[in-house]
């Protein structure tokens, strides 16, 4: 596999790399201390190196270093963040003490942004940007847990507690009902496929969290709409690391060991409290009921899950070599899950070469990213099978017609709960993914036009998963389906190829010292995908014949796009910001294929006029606002202009010749569909006070969705059905954010810092079908079995509760099946839709987070924690409980404790009861860590201990109040982990 070899290449260099570093002269030795110019303070950490070399140190405790330069006439180059950085002749001295003065551009950080950087003082939009000094700390295998909570307006959800599992991001909540709400991702310059292949739990598993340099995160159309029909739901921006030209040659390896178990399980009931139910209600069920019930008090959650052992290695070489940085880093991550036969494997290597030449009027970038991973899966099904699995009996029983499991089949009850150990235990589920991302970049500044640079990026993606998923004949999963054993292989491949160019103007221009930066580029991108399945039996017998279902697909769709962005300064106080895109998508029609994105901003630096440039106290205050226009073009379906015929499913065969057939259908579609749109106004207010010492942002805005997708009845004969998936609807959302960091103690041994971010967001519908009609209910979510429980409505919240009211006793408990007849038609009121009422959603009024690190001389302490206010969750675990079906035919079957609250005999799935106030607030890590500098004059070395997901208040009686869309039906739970971690640097 090229992939594999590209990683074991990957070894070779970094070996090679670290004997390159070591190998340096033993001549001449020069000493000194670093001070601060301004408080003559010594300067811990400060970087020394030999320029153009490899060679290289940092200051110690006090100060001071010792370096062995090749020659006395080298140059010795001093570089420490917040200062100047400062070069210094040898001239055969034997000591130099440098003094090195504070940067006049420490607020001035660059910040990466859509085809090129600015700087921050200079952003005209609204734009979040995170770097890895503040990413959170732990256990952490995916880019997108180093940022939860560090960002307002981003809410990220973790889909589970399993290994290498992924996660949920939205930025100023979704824009769309029925295409993508997911944002565009953006790695090293090259934007990603947001579809994954099979096998692969999370699309940013090829990144190694300890590549990464920073992440910009692009929230308002302003600021992504250079991205055009792709941005609607904001833009994330990901750097990885890279050396610099003159970079001392460095090696760091990092290892992080950890613990994790489960933090609790769902409360049920034990096998002594089922018996006793059982008889107190022998009424109910019969006596001959009661004899089925065993002996045994197993615990099934607690057999499903054990305390994991993982561990995290990554190795990193950087340095420079004359005029070629370069950085080369190798990761191995083996994670074990809570839960038994759940497992991941990743190896991970990348590469990264940026040589400037032409006396750094070239330069080039190389990017080499390359992963494998492992995955074994295991049945998280069996978590549905614990809860409901009889309590009063044994794991084991010997019967040989289930390898010795005990099963409900065995004693002809084919429909009992499946032993949820044996379930989870003989699923073969696994899967192989390996993903190589590269891309060639090439930045020129044109000699014949000063300030004109061109920029040309060439990108490849390559990801493929195969695997498999099998059980044998004699382990029945939760109910045994139409095979007899199952036989699942899976494979699927994603390609996407890129091409941007563009050239970039910068001048300074004469009236009202004024600047100019103009941009104007080309992009286009192919993605291809493909992948089939094959699903059979695993064993054949004459009542149960053999059985087969076989599926393929292959596609693909082509992006082309112009765009431009122009910035202009005026007295480096007004600021205005004009961009365009201009995009045209192979899946639409040609007269809907391109469309034209645009956006405006301005920003006035108050601070920089006169009656406030002298005002000590305000270091920064800084007014934004900004319109634009964003697309969705991810629509799930790259042909959905299109007539295509699909062949029936097994089940929808046609005779023919006596014998059942598979044919083609048509599917319906719309030639007119085209991308939805989404409009963003945006206030904003950037401020610092005290030297920054106080400093953040306040945003104001409102987005608005037009040509919202949704599926409309149609008139039959109109089309090949009678719905179809149209552009009819509009939503908006509407909101603000707060951002504020505040440093209260900053000394030379102590450093206090302390973040905080809050957000608001109000979503609602405003239109969802072709012409108004005051009579229709919503588009419904539920089932047959359960009831609808969710609706979406004009005027309300997406995904809103649809349930009817609980009325309750004087004592204040539910009355079963009593509810308040909201439509005054009497009748059955249990289920109508009639007479159900929207009963909050599952989206939070107010999200915060927060932030606080403390240093004490080489100590430090950190915490993240995270609150969401006025989340609502369907306990569907707890509303699937009553008293008539813990019997069921031939097995008993066991529910959740609350079932003692409510009492119901019969299930009340729309009751309103079952609608709780999930509001948390979440300790997501707490690290503590001390640096040991200058180890043997070489290496620093830092320990660390991290807490992971600590604790959590809530209110919700669940297992935990975090459920992605809001429905709780049991999942793999996030664990409680501790890590300790050791890091070197040579």
């Amino acid at each position: 596999m090229k992939i594999k070899s590209f990683l074991r290449s990957m070894v070779v260099m970094l070996t090679l790399l670290i004997h390159q570093g070591l190998a340096f002269g033993q001549g001449l030795t020069v000493t000194g201390t670093v001070t601060d110019a301004a408080t003559k303070e010594p300067l811990p950490g400060v970087s020394v190196f030999v320029k153009g070399t490899t060679i290289g140190t940092t200051t110690d405790l006090a100060g001071k270093y010792s370096i062995k330069p090749q020659s006395a006439n080298d140059v010795l180059v001093f570089s420490f963040v917040g200062f100047e950085t400062y070069e210094a002749p040898i001239n055969g001295r034997s000591t130099i003490d440098v003094d090195l003065a504070v940067s006049t551009k420490v607020i001035d950080e660059v910040v990466v942004i859509g085809y090129g950087t600015v700087k921050k003082t200079d952003l005209t939009a609204s734009v979040a940007s995170v770097s890895s000094k503040d990413f959170n700390k732990g256990a952490i295998t995916s880019p997108q847990e180093l940022l939860v909570g560090k960002a307002a307006g981003v809410v990220i959800t973790t889909s589970s507690g399993a290994p290498g599992s992924g996660a949920t991001i939205r930025i100023r909540g979704g824009s769309s009902l029925n295409a993508s709400n997911d944002p565009l991702l953006i790695i090293d310059g090259v934007p990603i496929d947001n579809s994954n292949v099979s096998g692969s739990s999370n699309l940013l598993s090829f990144l190694n969290p300890n590549d990464i340099e920073s992440v910009t995160i692009l929230k308002d159309a302003a600021s992504a709409s250079i991205y055009g029909s792709r941005a609607s739901n904001g833009v994330i921006l990901i750097t990885t690391k890279k050396a610099k030209e003159g970079s001392p040659f460095r090696v760091s390896y990092n290892v992080n060991t950890s613990l994790s178990s489960a933090i609790k399980f769902i409360d049920v009931y034990s096998g002594d409290e089922l018996r006793q139910i059982a008889y107190d209600k022998r009424d109910l069920y019969g006596e001959d009921k009661l004899l089925l019930l065993g002996s045994e008090n197993t615990n099934w959650q607690k057999e499903l899950f054990r305390t994991a052992f993982s561990q995290d290695h990554s190795i990193a070489v950087s340095g420079s070599t004359k005029h070629l940085p370069y950085q080369a880093t190798f990761g191995y991550t083996n994670q074990s899950g809570i839960m038994k036969n759940t497992d991941m494997q990743r190896t991970t290597g990348s590469i990264t070469l940026n040589p400037s030449f032409l006396n750094n009027t070239l330069n080039i970038t190389v990017n080499a990213k390359g992963m494998s991973t492992k995955h074994n899966f295991g049945d998280e099904g069996a978590l549905g099978s614990a809860l409901n699995m009889d309590p009063t009996q044994p794991i084991y029983d010997g019967n040989d017609l289930s390898k010795g499991y005990y099963q409900w089949e065995n004693y002809g009850a084919n429909l009992g709960t499946p032993n949820p150990v044996q379930q989870l235990m003989d699923v073969d589920n696994k899967s192989d993914v390996v993903r190589f991302m590269g891309n060639f970049q090439v930045n020129y500044k044109l000699p014949f036009v000063e300030g004109l640079q061109a920029n040309l990026n060439m990108a490849t993606d390559y990801n493929k998963g195969e695997g498999h998923n099998n059980r044998p004949f004699y382990s029945p999963n939760t109910l045994r389906d139409q095979y007899l054993g199952r036989l699942n292989d899976y494979n699927s491949t994603n390609k996407n190829n890129l091409l941007d160019f563009y050239l970039n103007y910068n001048t300074e221009l004469g009236f009202l010292s004024s600047k100019l930066d103009a941009t104007a580029g080309y992009s286009w991108q192919h993605f291809e995908r493909e992948g089939e399945s094959f699903t059979r039996s695993q064993l054949v017998t004459p009542s149960w014949p053999y059985r087969e279902e076989k599926s393929s697909y292959i596609t693909e769709n082509y992006l082309v796009s112009f765009f431009g962005r122009v910035n202009y300064s005026i007295l480096d106080r007004y600021l205005f910001t004009a961009t365009v895109r201009y995009d045209g998508s192979s899946r639409f029609a040609e007269g809907n294929r391109w469309g034209l994105f645009p956006s405006a901003a301005f920003a006035w630096k108050i601070k920089e006029e006169s009656f406030l440039k002298n005002v000590d106290l305000i270091s920064d205050l800084k007014f934004r606002l900004s319109w634009g226009v964003t697309g969705q073009q991810d629509i799930f379906n790259d042909y959905p202009a299109q007539a295509r015929y699909i062949a029936s499913s097994e089940g929808s065969y046609y005779p023919i010749d006596g014998e059942f057939r598979p044919t083609l259908r048509p599917n319906a579609y719309d030639p007119d569909i085209k991308w939805e749109e989404t409009t963003t106004q945006n206030i904003g207010i950037d401020f610092g006070f005290l030297n920054n010492r106080i400093n953040g942002s306040f945003d104001l805005y409102n987005r608005e969705t037009k040509d919202l997708l949704n599926v409309v009845n149609i008139p039959s004969g109109s089309n090949f059905s009678n719905v179809l998936l149209t552009n009819v609807g509009s939503l908006e959302n509407k909101g603000f954010e707060v951002a504020l960091n505040v440093v209260p103690v900053s000394t030379k041994d102590m450093n206090l810092t302390i973040g905080f971010n809050l957000t608001y967001n109000k979503n609602k519908i405003t239109k969802l079908l072709m012409s108004d009609d005051p009579n229709f209910i919503g588009i419904l979510y539920g089932d047959a079995f359960t009831g609808q429980k969710q609706v979406t409505r004009v005027g309300e919240a997406a995904y809103s509760f649809f349930v009817n009211k609980q009325v309750y006793d004087g004592n204040g408990n539910p009355i079963e099946g009593l509810y308040v007849d909201l439509s005054g038609e009497g009748g059955v009121v249990n289920g109508d839709n009639a007479d159900k009422y929207i009963y909050h959603n599952p989206n939070p009024d107010y999200l915060m987070g927060f932030n606080i690190r403390f240093s004490y001389k080489n100590f430090d302490i950190s915490t993240s924690s995270r609150a969401s206010i006025g989340n609502y969750v369907y306990n569907g675990i707890a509303a699937g409980a009553s008293y008539d079906q813990m019997y069921q035919i031939g097995y008993w079957k066991n529910f959740t404790t609350q079932l003692s609250d409510t009492r119901f005999v019969k299930r009340q799935f729309t009751s309103d009861y079952f609608v709780e106030n999930a509001s948390f607030l979440k300790v997501d890590h707490i690290t503590a860590g001390y640096n040991f500098n200058n180890i043997l004059n070489k290496v620093n070395l830092r320990i660390s201990f991290t807490v992971q997901n600590a604790f959590t208040f809530t209110k919700y009686k669940g297992i935990d109040p975090e459920v992605n869309g809001g429905v709780d039906y049991s999942f793999y739970p996030r664990p409680r982990t501790f890590m300790l971690g050791l890091g070197f640097t040579f």
